[in-house]
């Protein structure tokens, strides 16, 4: 069992399974496990943390695998803090501008620019995850990218210190953020447009709807596993190499959709990086292109295999 002490509004737990805290329900303990009650008792506990601690921030853990060995260093829990959420201008004829704090879920943010009429952020209703996250891969679904609305953010750096930045001092691209070194994302200003006074705009229950027929939900998995190759689809490739149902252990490709490694039965993390990797092996052999995987992958295998 894991230990767990309380320290100025933040609770630290020591070995803590990461399998209760990832959609892939897989993977071994984190050193410490962190819980804070406010952004500032967060800001206060990471400057006090020793310059060289691997710090890992968690979200849902929807596009996560730790390895079996652990993960040895601090694992930040960012759900219950950094959760702000508000229309910050609506002045403008056209378009509006929300706040949004990292831990607030990608869901919960879609439902509400909806409810006050604002359009472009349905997409987030199909992404499992916290904004966090979303920002820091520039997570999209149903042909919308979360960068392609951000103004500005705000992140936290090792010091505790909040410094606000600009959507310019960011590269970003499909599914990738390249911005400033060990700095975390804490909030987001996004611009969305108001909606039409005539005129049908995207249906959040269309969306999700369509989603439920072709991806397999109320299972465990990570989502889409790889990068859509460009002019390829991810799906298509592994299909076509007759890798559904392809299982190791109790990780299996998802016969409803290919993209998916779903945790069948107790699968450890060692089954689903082997599946993945196997699956990269047998695209590339057979089609020349290799698949990129969008989960990150940390932490340390049973044999003693170093972080990364």
């Amino acid at each position: 069992m894991s230990a767990m002490k309380k320290i100025e509004e933040v609770t630290v737990k020591d070995d803590e399974p990461m399998s209760r805290h990832t959609s892939w329900r897989a993977g071994g303990v984190a050193r410490h496990y962190v819980q804070a009650q406010s952004l500032t008792a967060l800001a206060s506990y990471i400057a006090a943390l020793d310059k060289d601690e691997d710090i890992l921030w968690l979200g849902l853990g929807s596009n996560l695998l730790v390895r079996d060995g652990g993960f040895d260093g601090t694992v930040i829990a960012t759900q219950g803090v950094m959760t702000q959420l508000a229309i910050v201008d609506e002045s403008g004829i056209d378009d509006a501008t929300v706040y949004v704090g990292a831990g607030i879920a990608s869901a919960k943010l879609a439902r509400f620019c909806s409810k006050h009429g604002l359009v472009g952020a349905e997409f987030f209703a199909g992404i499992p995850g916290l904004v966090g996250g979303a920002l820091a891969m520039n997570a999209g679904a149903f042909g919308g990218e979360t960068w392609s609305l951000v103004i500005e953010v705000e992140t936290m750096n090792r010091q505790g210190e909040i410094k606000r930045r600009a959507a310019s001092e960011f590269e970003y691209g499909y599914r990738s953020v390249k911005g400033l070194a060990d700095e975390w994302f804490v909030s987001a200003t996004l611009r969305l447009k108001k909606k039409p006074v005539a005129g049908n705009t995207v249906d959040i229950k269309q969306l999700l709807a369509k989603r439920a027929a072709s991806q397999p939900t109320g299972v465990a998995s990570c989502g889409s596993v790889f990068w859509n190759p460009e002019g390829h689809y991810a799906a298509q490739l592994i299909e076509n190499c007759q890798l559904k149902g392809k299982r190791i252990g109790g990780a299996v490709v998802s016969q409803k959709h290919a993209n998916f490694i779903i945790n069948d039965n107790d699968a450890t993390a060692e089954d689903i990086e082997s599946l993945i990797l196997l699956v990269q092996k047998t695209v590339k052999d057979e089609t020349g292109i290799l698949l990129h995987p969008e989960v990150k992958i940390v932490g340390n295998s049973r044999s003693g295999d170093s972080q990364r």
